[in-house]
């Protein structure tokens, strides 16, 4: 089994911050938690994260100003939105603005699990080495 990423939740309302965390912890998974853009700003600079949930608003800030400190970062850290409405134009919005994904909040476990699962393969795929452009069936003897 792969190591679980360390995640980040980020978000100034304490019942979906709670509400995340009890399931991240139900999933074996732990979370760093914050509840300010200035506290996230803080974290990312000296936690190795590899995944970030965030409100779409938080009490100082939004996710965007959380993805501007991402993109500063010399690693790239995927940030999926939560929000309460979710809609079809919020997803779209957050696409655009370079998050990794939106779900709705409270969050539902399956969406949540599907995430990190989706964010970790995304990094194990930039973490294997770029394939010599043959198939690996190629390499197999075949008997002649």
């Amino acid at each position: 089994m792969d190591k679980p990423i360390p995640i980040l939740v980020i978000s100034s309302e304490s019942n979906n911050s709670y509400a995340l965390r009890a399931t991240l912890d139900r999933e074996g998974r732990g979370a760093i938690c914050a509840s300010t853009v200035s506290e996230c700003q803080e974290l990312l600079g000296c936690q190795e994260i590899g995944l970030v949930f965030c409100d779409r608003a938080l009490t100082d800030g939004t996710y965007r100003d959380v993805l501007v400190m991402i993109r500063s970062l010399s690693r790239s850290v995927p940030l999926v939105v939560t929000s309460r409405l979710a809609d079809w134009d919020e997803y779209l919005e957050a696409l655009d603005d370079g998050a990794f994904d939106l779900i709705a909040s409270p969050s539902q476990t399956a969406d949540i699990i599907r995430v990190i699962n989706q964010a970790q393969y995304e990094d194990q795929k930039k973490s294997v080495p770029a394939s010599s452009g043959k198939p690996h069936s190629a390499s197999v003897g075949s008997g002649a």
